[in-house]
């Protein structure tokens, strides 16, 4: 069993540690020793033998049973998908619309969770409700949870579908408080996780979520193309695929007696071949991470972040992100109205190694629980004051 304390500032499990300081896990994040292991592994035996003697598809139905326990579902009630995208347009074409329905989300999400609901409202004539961010008193972002709670209780409202965590300023949505209040007036509630698995806990049960989607090549630290999608059970006959291909029915196999019977679990949106060299490196991050906890991966980005917001307010930026209990996650977002912000990111990637992002017009620094606090003041040595 790998402890936390045998992982921090490690550059074997961790090798991007030897050569960048990198703050960027809210983009694309580097994968651990571990998921390369496993990628070159399948690469090696795909060379040398074909599919002959591998148990690569016993690993993904593994894979299968630890994705579902880190969110508290059924593995029947999880499927592979190539991004979060897939996932989400498989719910926003799967549901049964009708004319004059009300999707609910806020005017800050990623693209990936606006688009597939742009088209649902065109061609069926739903309306899509954007809940604004507003400034609160300290001058951060946040999406007000009252607001978004109204509108769940609107008539009309059918869905509502919402990030975990805002990839602009880092906001953590209430999502016991907003599935509870969903499910007390019969709404769906679908949620873009991938600024949050892996290293907050989520809980589908306790936060009465219905559909969840997440790539793993965030905090979850594999590799692109590759992520998980939840549907809950009771919704499965509701929801048709995305797309129907041989795997998404009960006899898969058996060419030649063709049964268009959808499979009974969550297996029906899976249409194709997996990309199974991603899945099986997204697994041994899944692995090595749940190994380490869900709570305490929480815990230590508390403690790396709250460093960071005392060492950038000390220095005169102003915080963007929310901080209230239960609100913060990963990601830092703060501006500076003195130093163009680009020329900052542009010069501790060349000239320091070292990788933040700018992200609607916010600095933000999304450090994960390997980082080390040197680290976190080696970045604050270089930024400037103000």
């Amino acid at each position: 069993m790998l402890s936390m304390e045998s992982l921090i500032g490690n550059t074997q499990a961790f090798p991007i540690l030897q050569h960048w300081n990198f703050f960027n896990h809210a983009g694309v994040a580097p994968c651990t020793q571990a998921a390369a292991t496993a990628m070159k592994k399948f690469c090696d035996e795909l060379r040398e033998g074909a599919y002959l003697g591998t148990r690569w598809y016993a690993d993904l139905e593994a894979f299968r049973q630890l994705a579902a326990k880190l969110i508290n579902a059924s593995a029947g009630e999880i499927s592979f998908i190539k991004n979060t995208s897939e996932g989400l347009c498989t719910v926003a074409k799967g549901i049964d619309w009708q004319h004059g329905d009300r999707i609910i989300t806020t005017n800050v999400e990623y693209p990936a969770n606006i688009y597939p609901w742009m088209e649902a409202a065109k061609r069926h004539g739903c309306e899509l409700v954007m809940v604004e961010e507003i400034a609160n008193a300290k001058g951060q972002r946040e999406v007000p949870l009252q607001r978004i709670l109204d509108e769940i209780k609107h008539p009309r409202t059918r869905l509502v579908t919402l990030s975990h965590v805002e990839f602009a300023s880092g906001q953590r949505h209430d999502l016991v408080t907003i599935g509870q209040t969903c499910r007390q007036y019969g709404k769906l509630l679908c949620v873009d996780a991938i600024q949050s698995l892996g290293i907050l806990p989520v809980d589908v049960q306790a936060m009465n979520i219905d559909y969840l989607a997440a790539d793993g090549h965030k905090w979850l630290l594999g590799p692109e193309g590759a992520g998980v999608f939840y549907v809950r059970q009771a919704l499965q006959d509701h929801t048709q695929p995305l797309a129907v291909g041989w795997m998404n029915v009960i006899n898969a196999e058996e060419f030649g007696h063709y049964d268009y019977t959808l499979r009974q679990d969550a297996r029906r949106y899976e249409c194709g071949s997996h990309n199974v060299m991603g899945l099986l490196g997204l697994k041994a991050s899944t692995e090595l991470l749940m190994q380490v906890g869900t709570e305490a991966i929480s815990a230590r980005l508390e403690t790396l972040t709250s460093r960071l917001i005392a060492g950038l307010e000390a220095k005169g930026y102003q915080i963007i992100s929310p901080r209230c209990p239960g609100q913060f996650s990963g990601s830092v977002s703060f501006t500076s109205a003195v130093h163009p912000q680009g020329a900052l990111v542009n010069q501790l990637r060349k000239e320091h190694r070292t990788e933040i992002a700018l992200r609607e017009g916010r600095l933000r620094v999304s450090p994960h629980f390997y980082n080390t606090e040197a680290q976190i003041d080696a970045l604050l040595a270089l930024l400037p004051a103000h």
